[in-house]
């Protein structure tokens, strides 16, 4: 309980180490070749603002984020490289609103929407039957990512209820479980029911009660097969599938019969990727890509405005408090112990409201997500345009949309790739490049570089990163440790980068991290670090560049995994 008190006590001292924030508003200013911190301010703080409404894939406002991509890369005389001759690659996204006949019950009695249950639908096929699962058993398939969990050949039909880790991260436990990599481990299960509800941020559980769009999955004629619905539900709806406390289940243990269906009413959401194509100057090797992603789109807005300020400040005390607390105690919190923090933290509105009037907001600008990517790559790709000489490979610059909504827009990309899927050598993408200070990142600096899946394929590659960053001035400390294998954040799996991991083309994962204003409203341009994102993309400039004029191919010197099997860090 001391240890507690001593950081309760250590709350004051973190906001004096804030950093200062720059203005909420900036006036554009015309774009230089070089990549700057003044050109990724003038980007973003268009690319981020209100009046895009946080970009959610499949709405109009993120065709108008797309719109402005397209444009930028026209200016700068990229080659188009979408559908049709033009910049944009159509997604087939359609939302879905389940009908009022939907319902999930145990025992005869159904559990409740929203409080018991968040329902999610990754994929569709048409023509899409409804997710029946009526009669199916349930059964507990073990804890998300552990060795242990449940074996595919056992959960066909099965009604498999998932628990997630209680690993210590900027947002608490690990809740995110991605619907497809649910689907593509367990494609013959009757549905999923993920034991984290509990843990969803209350933005997030806002966003995942909207409509949201999803991707239309191929299929062959006739193709009929039903999609297993996914759900995020509560310990108390655990216990009432299986009969037990999730927390005391064994792996394999049956539970209750699960009733009901999921019907579904569609309607299109369009959406789509931004392809362009720098060329390469070498005749013979100017058919290969070196491929620049990020992704578009971000989480949209919701309904009910919160206080910008005192929502920050909350999420800070809690960010810096439970690193404190796992720090002194010498490992991470427990869930239990994270929500004790949360009761416990209280924000002195009156200070706030001192230093400013309330700020009501509603919109998720995702500034760092990924709107930092996103116009990282603008500025790598206005270097490369005006460059002399080009380099010898091509450079396949694509922005990919429904990252947020389950990597679907590079889903579809490498599915269906414009350029043959062989001829890319290698691909770097950027997520989240603009935080990373001590204040951001617990190991955080004003060097800070986190690397994912740099040699997860490629020795060659990884290393190459490492040599290219030795002649950056300065250069950047690496962060390989969210790459271990098993890592609770399982980042590798979560970005645009593994759908092309999977299809054996190797890639460099390079993002600051995960941090406070994750996901949430205070995702804002006034919180970013340009000159150090600016550092960023010259960096992934110069490791492009270099790969770009290889005398061969990255040597793919690891296993290539099969592009239908689930991701595992």
């Amino acid at each position: 309980m001391m240890k507690w008190l001593t950081a309760l006590a250590f709350a004051p001292a973190l906001a004096a180490q804030a950093p200062t924030p720059l203005p909420r508003t900036h006036t554009p200013e015309p774009t230089k070749p070089a990549i700057s911190a003044a050109d990724l301010m003038t980007r973003l703080y268009i690319y981020a603002d209100d009046s895009m409404m946080g970009r959610l894939a499949g709405s109009p406002y993120n065709l108008k984020a797309t719109a402005y991509i397209a444009d930028q890369v026209k200016k700068l005389g990229l080659r188009p490289a979408g559908d049709s001759g033009g910049y944009f690659q159509w997604v087939p996204l359609v939302k879905r609103t389940l009908t009022d006949s939907s319902m999930v019950a145990v025992d005869g009695t159904p559990l409740a929407r929203f409080d018991d249950y968040i329902h999610l639908d990754p994929l569709i096929g048409p023509p899409h039957p409804a997710a029946r699962f009526d009669g199916a058993t349930t059964v507990y398939a073990g804890t998300w990512g552990d060795s242990t969990m449940l074996a595919a050949d056992q959960a066909a039909g099965k009604f498999l209820v998932v628990t997630v880790r209680s690993g210590n991260g900027p947002n608490g436990p690990q809740w995110f479980v991605p619907p497809q990599i649910l689907v593509r481990r367990f494609p013959q299960a009757a549905g999923f029911a993920v034991v984290n509800l509990m843990y969803v941020p209350a933005q997030a559980r806002s966003f995942l009660r909207q409509t949201r769009p999803t991707l239309k999955r191929d299929s062959a004629p006739g193709d009929t097969m039903p999609v297993p619905v996914t759900l995020y539900i509560s310990t108390t709806a655990a216990q009432r599938l299986l009969g037990t406390n999730p927390d005391s289940a064994r792996v394999g243990m049956t539970g209750k019969t699960v009733h009901g269906a999921l019907e579904y009413r569609d309607e299109p959401a369009p959406a789509r990727n931004v392809v362009a194509i720098l060329p390469g100057a070498d005749a013979k090797l100017q058919g290969e890509f070196v491929a620049i992603g990020a992704h578009n789109d971000h989480i949209g807005f919701n309904q009910n405005p919160v206080d910008h300020d005192s929502l920050r400040a909350f999420n800070t005390q809690l960010q810096h408090l439970t690193d404190h607390l796992a720090d002194s105690l010498g490992h991470p919190l427990a869930p239990s112990e994270i929500m004790t923090l949360r009761a416990a933290i209280r924000v002195n509105v009156d200070s706030l409201r001192r230093l400013r009037p309330a700020r009501l907001d509603s919109i998720a600008n995702g500034a760092d997500d990924d709107g930092s990517g996103t116009v990282t790559a603008l500025e790598i790709a206005e270097q490369f345009a005006a460059a002399k000489p080009k380099p010898k490979r091509s450079i396949l610059f694509v922005w990919h949309t429904g990252e947020e909504l389950g990597l679907f827009g590079s889903q579809w990309f490498t599915d269906h790739p414009t350029v043959p899927r062989d001829s890319v050598v290698a691909q770097l993408n950027m997520d989240m490049v603009g935080r990373g200070d001590a204040w951001d990142t617990r190991g955080g600096g004003p060097d800070y570089l986190m690397l994912v899946g740099s040699r997860r394929l490629s020795t060659e590659l990884g290393d190459l990163v490492e040599a290219v960053n030795k002649t950056e001035k300065p250069p950047l400390a690496f962060d390989y440790s969210w790459d271990a294998n098993g890592h609770p954040e399982n980042l590798y799996c979560r970005s645009d980068h593994y759908e092309y991991a999977r299809y054996g083309i190797p890639i460099v994962f390079f993002t600051t991290g995960l941090h406070q204003d994750y996901h949430q409203v205070t995702d804002e341009p006034e919180y970013i670090d340009y000159a150090h994102m600016a550092r960023v993309g010259q960096l992934v400039y110069d490791v492009a560049t270099r790969v770009a004029n290889l005398d061969h191919r990255v040597v793919v010197d690891k296993p290539k995994p099969d592009p239908n099997a689930p991701c595992r860090q």
